[in-house]
């Protein structure tokens, strides 16, 4: 059984990103819509998301107006910390 294409990229660095696209409807400029966008991509340089603008600007319609960005790595070292102090069982 092959690993899920999400988890591979998980393997090699990706984090899940998601980003509020506003943009202007283009029979109404004066309003503005909203898309929210989700994949696999690599912080900082958000290559995949920038993909994704590109091909917006070249082929919709409707004006980005702003774009908000989160991004977590689901797959990372694990956290820990030392504790001074002793724990009593029964």
């Amino acid at each position: 059984m092959a690993a899920s294409r999400e988890f591979l990229l998980q393997l090699q660095g990706y984090g899940l990103t998601t980003a509020e696209i506003h943009y202007h409807l283009p029979d109404h400029p004066a309003f503005l819509q909203l898309y929210v966008w989700q994949d696999y991509d690599t912080a900082p340089d958000f290559p995949t998301l920038h993909g994704f603008l590109d091909y917006w600007r070249r082929e919709l319609d409707g004006a980005l107006h702003s774009v908000r960005v989160a991004h977590r790595r689901l797959i990372r070292p694990a956290e820990w910390r030392a504790v001074d102090g002793v724990i009593v069982i029964h």
